[in-house]
């Protein structure tokens, strides 16, 4: 083992916009930050400008952040590389150092020595650090080999993706971390590539990760420091003692159970290298949150029309023509006159004068979660909450919709709502015939409750996550979902709106990653790692 390490290094591959690392740098213990990130790698332009932002946060204490990173936010009229490059010539020496720890490179394409160089630049000679991150998972992922099942031309074996996890088995035979998180979807489990289980396949090669690249025909170049072993024992998050081949569902956090408030599903590997002889303690469990707890106490804000004008008045006008449908005064006749009249009530509170938010609103923000973690005075309101527009339609399901979840304390299925409301889809004609896939195409998220998983499908789609208020007659903005994500407010999203909900949605949530932190942290000190 190594001299002890006042911080210990991390490095963050496939970082997205950097959730797993935010949750290590963000662990404390005795008023100090044991880990420090050291380099984050990132292959998606936008993604990367949210990490790079990020690490420049963090080159200051929580007391010394400048201004100028909260006018960054507020200054939503500028377009944001003017706004970098002003932030960037403020404080020269943070912007490189964050440029150096945030790097913008697709693995398996760039240069590995390019790679390695980065790395041990990183380690800068310490001899145990800490390895994140968890390859793209769109091609292990249920709703992705749906997707892929209905393209004729699509090919498993084929697909990039299937193969990234070797760049991260790459990394560990070449450095040897003392410990390495891995993250992936839960539809790692069951998924298969030439008549293999695939997981089963990375439960042994994270293992004996050297055995894996020569299997592969892939070289090792000469690791940093060679009189460590290479050989990796696994742990589950939940369950104490390594995991046996014939429970890898032991590797599943269900995140709800451990204070995040929506419920995520995800595969977690805890690798620790065979030579340090103490095994992890698991996460704790924590009571379930409600949406409702981190989705109060931003400002009320209205879905906008995507094929009509576009106001406030019109917006109102067109909400109320619910009252005007046939299916709406149908509801009274059925024998639904409580419902009915929930309705009625909910389109009376319908206001005109409620904005679209923006990518800054001027706010005082609560939370009724946590508020030491989320909220931060200094940015004088709320950054990322724009909604997206809506056609006439959507606006009417979802105003029913979260008026059902309302009465009913559940979302709605397709067979709930009224036949004249469906959409005119073959694919709502399809699940009214019992096809499971789509019976619930409109998700409410209930206040009472946990949210449903935010996915970065939600940067295509809004009706899996609409909002539990039916006055605001839409889905998440960016800003909720990154709560839900357990995002602190102060964290910016940068790039189109689009990119915005693709980033939270591939992120791991901090607060996880903070509980994660903690066990790593607690496994070094008993091997005599850090102090």
């Amino acid at each position: 083992m190594s001299a002890n390490l006042s911080r210990i290094p991390v490095i963050d591959l496939f970082a997205g916009p950097g959730g797993l690392g935010e949750g290590f740098s963000a662990y404390k213990i005795a008023n100090t930050q044991p880990f420090e990130i050291k380099l984050s790698i990132e292959n998606d332009p936008t993604a990367h400008q949210t990490l790079q932002l990020r690490s420049f946060y963090r080159q200051f204490t929580q007391n010394e952040v400048p201004d100028a990173y909260y006018d960054y936010l507020r200054e939503n009229d500028v377009p944001e590389y003017e706004r970098r490059n002003k932030l960037f010539r403020l404080y020269p020496d943070q912007a490189k150092q964050a440029q150096r720890e945030a790097r913008l490179a697709e693995l398996g394409i760039v240069d590995r020595s390019t790679v390695n160089k980065w790395i041990q630049d990183a380690l800068g000679g310490y001899g145990e650090w800490v390895l994140l991150g968890g390859p793209p998972c769109q091609a292990y992922s249920i709703v992705g080999r749906s997707r892929n099942r209905g393209n004729e031309n699509y090919r498993a074996e084929k697909d990039h993706r299937q193969y990234l996890y070797l760049e991260y088995l790459q990394i560990i035979a070449e450095h040897q971390p003392a410990i390495f998180v891995m993250e992936n979807v839960k539809g790692l489990l069951s998924a298969t590539l030439k008549n293999q289980w695939i997981f089963s396949r990375m439960y042994e090669d994270l293992q004996e990760p050297r055995n894996a690249l020569k299997r592969e025909h892939r070289d090792v170049q000469a690791p940093v420091c060679s009189e460590k072993p290479c050989s990796y024992k696994l742990y589950s998050l939940i369950k104490p003692g390594q995991v046996n081949i014939r429970n890898l569902s032991d590797f599943v956090v269900y995140m709800e159970y451990f204070g995040i408030p929506q419920a995520r599903h995800r595969v977690v590997v805890l690798g620790i290298r065979e030579d340090i002889d103490v095994g992890p303690k698991t996460l704790k469990p924590r009571s379930t949150i409600a949406a409702s707890k981190v989705l109060s106490g931003l400002p009320k804000v209205r879905s906008g029309l995507s094929r009509e004008e576009d106001n406030a008045e019109s917006w109102r006008n067109w909400v109320q023509k619910i009252a005007e449908y046939p299916w709406f005064t149908g509801l009274q006749k059925q024998g639904t006159a409580g419902f009915h009249d929930k309705l009625v009530a909910r389109l009376k509170e319908i206001r005109h004068e409620v904005s679209r938010g923006g990518e800054f609103v001027s706010w005082e923000p609560g939370i009724g979660y946590h508020p030491k973690w989320y909220l931060d005075s200094r940015i004088g309101g709320v950054c990322n909450h724009i909604t997206r527009g809506h056609i006439v339609g959507d606006l009417h399901r979802y105003f029913y919709a979260a008026c059902f979840a309302e009465v009913e304390g559940q979302s709605p299925k397709l067979k709930d709502f009224p036949m004249d409301l469906l959409p005119a889809h073959r694919n709502a004609e399809r699940a009214m015939n019992g096809n499971s896939l789509f019976v619930d195409r409109f998700r409410v998220q209930i206040d009472n409750r946990p949210a449903t998983t935010i996915t970065a499908h939600i940067s295509k789609d809004g009706h899996y996550y609409i909002h539990p208020d039916p006055t605001q007659c839409r889905s998440l903005t960016v800003r909720e979902a990154a709560r839900l994500q357990t995002f602190p407010d102060n964290y910016f999203f940068c790039g189109p709106r689009t990119s915005q909900y693709v980033q939270v949605g591939n992120a791991v949530p901090p607060l996880l990653a903070k509980q994660i932190a903690g066990i790593v942290h607690n496994l070094l000190k008993q091997a005599s790692v850090t102090r």
